[in-house]
Formats: C-alpha cells, sequence, structure tokens
C-alpha cells in the first residue's frame, strides 16, 4: 500500500526551501562589496585620521574605520601598505593588515574595524580634497 504524500509536510519544505533561498541574497550581495587587493588605486585620511577612504577601481570607495586615536595623516612621504594573507580578496576589515610606513623605515600598524563600499551618494558627498586619489 502507497502511502500520499501530506500537503502539510510538502508546504513546509517548500517553506524551508524559500527561506533558504532568501538568506543566500544577502551573502550574494555582500560578495558583491569584495574586492580584489590589486584593484585599490589611491587612499586618503581626512578629518582626524580615525578614518580612511580607499579609491577601489576607477570608481569606488571604501571607507575603513580604525580604532579611535588612531590619527593617521596623509604626507607626500607616507604610503599605505596591506600584508595580504591567502586569498587576494578584500571582503571585510578582518581582511585588512593595514601598516603606514615612510622612507625613513618608520611603520605604524593601523587596526581596522570595519569597512564598507559608500554609495554613488556618499562618495559625491566627500570633500574634494579628502578624496582618496
Amino acid at each position: 500500500m502507497a502511502t500520499r504524500p501530506n500537503p502539510i509536510a510538502m508546504a513546509l519544505v517548500a517553506a524551508a526551501l524559500a527561506a533558504t533561498t532568501a538568506s543566500a541574497a544577502p551573502d550574494q550581495k555582500s560578495h558583491n562589496a569584495c574586492f580584489a587587493s590589486n584593484t585599490w588605486q589611491g587612499w586618503s585620511a581626512p578629518g582626524d585620521g580615525d578614518v580612511l577612504y580607499l579609491r577601489v577601481g576607477m570608481h569606488d570607495i571604501y571607507r575603513v574605520d580604525l580604532t579611535p586615536g588612531t590619527h593617521v595623516h596623509k604626507g607626500g612621504d607616507r604610503f599605505l601598505v596591506n600584508r595580504m594573507r591567502g586569498s587576494d580578496w578584500i571582503c571585510s576589515a578582518l581582511d585588512l593588515d593595514l601598516t603606514l610606513s615612510d622612507h625613513q623605515g618608520f611603520r605604524e600598524p593601523l587596526i581596522a574595524r570595519s569597512l564598507r563600499k559608500l554609495t554613488p551618494e556618499e562618495a559625491a558627498a566627500i570633500p574634494r580634497k579628502d578624496r582618496p586619489g
């Protein structure tokens, strides 16, 4: 004797599959916020220096919040280094191992607390003098 599928059980399975698909969508969106380290073109440190802006490619700008009190200032003799460990993709602050260096050998480690891609409107609102080069 064959048993017939229970319509309630089938509805629960369908709902579980729909929920799994819906929860996968934000993961795809956050993956799109990743960038390859070799597309990082420039940086700036506006204001009191607890924030960095990274220019990625031609149009994208990412904001990096540093630990409070960092006071990073960009100068002509300073450059920002990111040491890669493992993948070349940067998707979160954990993927950043930043150091501010100069030509005399001074090195200051920087601790990134957060990383996020700015919207086009947020990027346009950055004053011209503070935009990453």
